[in-house]
């Protein structure tokens, strides 16, 4: 039991440490929520402001725009780290490395997942998304944004050590991303249309717990592997 809270209360404290670092960087928070609002607004002018069209584009849309955006500070998550030499002290510290690589995804997903839950119900209208799946498209980015970030750290860990692994990182996470986009837009699909979304969201709700389960052991591999 000991053990327990002392590794809950070095979690906390790495998530407080990172979360620090972010505020510094206020591109952390404004980078992906500006493209993501670019991009949304850019679709109605360019397919046209017709509220049927909108409205069954809108779960695409919004989806590629939020997986695009998570993407944008993924590198970021052991890059600076590396660099200066605290991901080998991370490394060293007297708990599992495991719990270091949940803190930084904890933290990815703050910075990035949060403000896009906050003005999904913009999003929506701007999308014309029916306001009955509304919340179905918020459960779907509560259940598939702590994936993109759990699964962006594996690739995160595996190109660290590269000068240049933004091209490669994008190459190596999107086809593995690809189920979780068909079931997440499935899901909101279903629910505008007044169908049941429970089959896509079980699906998601698996995803979501495989991910958090067996990413840190991952990652802990790959950054063995890249620091050493």
């Amino acid at each position: 039991m000991t053990k327990k809270l002392s590794n809950t209360s070095i979690l906390s404290q790495l998530i407080r440490r990172d979360m620090r670092v972010a505020m510094r960087q206020r591109s952390e928070f404004l980078n992906p929520i500006i493209f993501l609002l670019v991009v949304i607004t850019l679709f109605p002018l360019a397919v046209g402001p017709g509220a049927d069209t909108l409205s069954r584009i809108a779960p695409g849309v919004i989806w590629v725009s939020a997986l695009l955006s998570a993407m944008l500070g993924l590198e970021r998550m052991f890059r600076d780290d590396f660099r200066d030499g605290a991901l080998e002290h991370m490394m060293l510290l007297p708990c599992p490395i495991e719990l270091s690589v949940l803190g930084k995804i904890i933290v990815h997903w703050l910075v990035t997942a949060v403000p896009l839950l906050l003005i999904s119900p913009l999003l929506a209208l701007l999308l014309n998304l029916s306001m009955q799946a509304l919340p179905v498209l918020i459960l779907t980015l509560l259940l598939g944004t702590p994936v993109l970030s759990a699964v962006g750290a594996i690739g995160v860990a595996l190109t660290v050590s590269l000068n240049r692994g933004g091209a490669l990182l994008s190459l190596l996470l999107l086809p593995l991303l690809i189920p979780l986009l068909i079931f997440a837009t499935a899901a909101v699909e279903a629910a505008s249309m007044g169908l049941s979304a429970g089959g896509p969201l079980a699906f998601m709700a698996a995803f979501l717990v495989l991910a958090l389960g067996l990413s840190p052991l991952a990652v802990k591999a790959a950054l063995q592997v890249s620091v050493n």
